[in-house]
């Protein structure tokens, strides 16, 4: 009885908890509403769309990775917990009751005890309070759930990954996934060449689709719908971005030759976290010197970032929305002859680049614009033969989306209004290249948020310094971490 009583007092408390300590700042579920029925309109006639939830990834032992919602199904729904199916209607349908009803949420069973380890669930009432759905229910009822999917002309989904596992527990991932895929898949055990069925073969069993099956529709369709941004997402987008800007800011003022790549890592997430960012939109990049010529350098381990120039590739998570803020910075807080020239050949390629991120032109506008800057710039520095020369000092795109997705979802057409992009050239010389020495370990990204406007775009991210002079000036200014300093540990 004692048991029970602590159960559901730790229940009690927990529920009050999650609600008393929610931001009010999420998306509506009024818009994720709007989302439903935007991606409805895109749908065929007759046809279905199932979407799952993201897997929950296993980090160690009985260790999970903290757990990150589909985007797609997040902008479907707000709903942020694990083992939850979203099937959408292109029309009404009936059940038997005679009820009519479009959309089904299946959701996480509320449970007591598991509650107390993991955290508060919505369950089947809470996604209806404060998702706005009229017809949700438990994960398991998707397994039992007769819905017909053969009379449907199409039924839609995303490709499956296969990076879910089997859990304990009822109606996980790997069960739902599993139900959907027997009621429209059928499998296909190859025959030997006597006839005889190959059962032992197991990895050549194949599944064939009991009914039109499309895998391909839904990445289009979201992504026409994502790539546009309302005036809510705009919000925390918005946020995210000037989080991300502060971060380097403050990075800028606190800067010295003695830091680690990791230390000033630190930095940046705790300016994140401060101003109420969850997470980073994805690993952070703090490279020195050399290190700053490997793309996605995560690793972040140099203990002294001496006098290098130091490249920093970082962008604050707001309620789902991610940034995408780089800016390259002096340690010792002046730029060498060679980092200045290489630095401003990288501003003026961004600056024509962001110039060209306009409606009606698209990414490969942007990219190349600044790709002529740079080879003619390279060329007049002697580090290529010629502007026409084949060359891997800017091996990388200049644009792409933000969003939901540090590379959010997008159709790959041509810019229009409320779109958001990045806009980041770059030069890497890496130690051993066929130039000058003197050039070898400089790598430079000036990399900034743009939305795209009927009257030009609007850099979402200058609160930054992006000027080689601005840069240097902030620099000389004090930081709140003058003052901090923790003892040694040896």
């Amino acid at each position: 009885m004692r048991s029970l009583l602590f159960i559901f007092i730790c229940f009690f408390s927990i529920n009050l908890l999650a609600q008393d300590s929610k931001p009010e700042d999420y998306l509506s579920f009024e818009f994720h509403k709007s989302r439903r029925e935007a991606l409805r309109a895109k749908m065929p006639e007759n046809s279905v769309a199932v979407f799952f939830a993201n897997p929950v990834r296993n980090r160690a032992n009985d260790v999970d990775y903290v757990y990150h919602q589909d985007p797609d199904f997040y902008y479907l729904t707000g709903y942020k917990e694990p083992h939850a199916v979203l099937v959408i209607f292109s029309e009404e349908q009936k059940d038997n009751m005679g009820n009519e009803f479009d959309e089904i949420l299946y959701v996480q069973e509320k449970n007591p005890r598991a509650e107390m380890w993991t955290g508060y669930r919505l369950g089947v009432e809470g996604a209806k309070e404060e998702l706005g759905f009229e017809t949700v229910y438990n994960g398991k009822d998707f397994l039992n759930d007769n819905i017909a999917f053969s009379e449907f002309e199409t039924v839609l989904h995303k490709p499956f990954t296969d990076d879910y596992r089997n859990t304990r527990d009822e109606a996980d991932l790997a069960d739902l996934i599993q139900s959907f895929k027997t009621k429209v898949y059928e499998e296909k055990v190859p025959q030997l060449s006597n006839g005889s069925l190959n059962v032992e073969l197991k990895q050549e069993v194949t599944t064939e689709p009991k009914m039109n099956i499309d895998t391909k529709s839904l990445r289009n369709y979201m992504g026409a719908l994502r790539q546009i941004k309302t005036p809510e997402e705009m919000e925390l987008l918005k946020k995210a971005v000037r989080i991300s800007a502060m971060g380097q800011v403050e990075v800028m003022k606190a800067m010295h030759p003695g830091m680690s790549e990791t230390e000033i890592q630190g930095i940046h997430e705790y300016v994140y976290k401060k101003y109420g960012s969850e997470y980073e939109g994805y690993p952070s990049i703090v490279g020195a010197g050399n290190n700053g010529c490997v793309l996605h350098y995560v690793e972040n381990s140099k203990t002294k970032v001496d006098n290098d120039l130091v490249l920093m590739d970082l962008g604050a998570e707001y309620h789902g929305y991610t940034a995408d803020v780089t800016r390259t910075i002096p340690a010792n807080g002046k730029f060498s002859k060679e980092q200045k020239a290489i630095y401003n050949l990288v501003y003026e390629a961004q600056e024509a680049g962001i110039a060209a991120a306009v409606v009606g032109n698209n990414s490969s506008d942007t990219h190349k614009a600044g790709q002529k800057i740079i080879n003619e710039g390279l060329y007049e520095l002697g580090i290529i033969s010629s502007p026409d020369a084949r060359h891997l000092y800017f091996p990388h795109g200049t644009s792409h989306h933000i969003g939901l997705d540090v590379h959010d979802l997008n159709t790959g057409g041509s810019f229009e209004p409320n779109m958001v992009i990045t806009v980041e050239p770059g030069i890497y010389i890496p130690e051993g290249s066929d130039c000058d020495e003197k050039w070898w370990g400089i790598a430079v990204r000036i990399e900034d948020d743009i939305l795209i406007t009927e009257n030009g775009p609007i850099n979402l991210s200058a609160e930054a310094p992006r000027k080689l002079e601005e840069i240097e000036k902030m620099m000389e200014k004090p930081s709140v971490f003058d003052e901090f300093h923790l003892p040694d540990l040896d």
